[in-house]
């Protein structure tokens, strides 16, 4: 008997578990592999021809910092392409709200907390929309999506809080 009331309460309590809403947050890039390399071989050529004309004309040192030029222009995509690593997990079930952080360098840190205690909270401006998301729960507040653009900000806002009332409404 109690075999049977065992199994029964552990398939309530998988079923309490289940998320109610998932969410991966990641940052938009617009330029992708191929546009980063067609862009790369524009400016190489740019560069190249640029450079030769100057360092025809005697003007050897300009042409060196062409060069310099390219080199500050490729490491600035892969910066903006490592910090397009950065990722975010929501998740929300009956019984858990957890919110897990990727950085850039691999780094995860996780958020959780009970959803009947968690707060969702909006800061709006008026002329641009959601400028920051945060929750907060059990004295502890953590940002959420704080890369998202404004339309996507807007998107989960709203799927968010409608998942959280969901749960908390029961």
């Amino acid at each position: 008997m109690s075999e049977s009331n065992s199994s029964l309460t552990q398939a309530h309590r998988s079923d309490a578990d289940k998320p109610v809403f998932e969410a991966l947050l990641t940052p938009h890039r617009s330029l992708g592999r191929t546009g980063f390399i067609v862009l790369m071989l524009i400016a190489t050529a740019m560069t190249t021809v640029q450079a030769a004309l100057f360092i025809v004309s005697g003007a050897w040192p300009v042409g060196a910092y062409f060069g310099l030029d390219l080199v500050l222009l490729f490491g600035a995509f892969v910066l903006n392409y490592r910090a397009a690593l950065a990722r975010e997990i929501v998740s929300i079930s009956r019984t858990a709200l957890s919110i897990v952080k990727y950085a850039p360098s691999g780094r995860k840190t996780d958020f959780r907390t009970n959803p009947f205690w968690a707060r969702f909270n909006v800061r709006r401006h008026a002329e641009i929309g959601i400028v920051s998301m945060s929750v907060s729960g059990q004295g502890r507040t953590t940002e959420v999506g704080s890369f998202l653009n404004p339309e996507d900000r807007e998107s989960f806002a709203s799927a968010f809080a409608g998942a959280l009332a969901k749960v908390k409404r029961g």
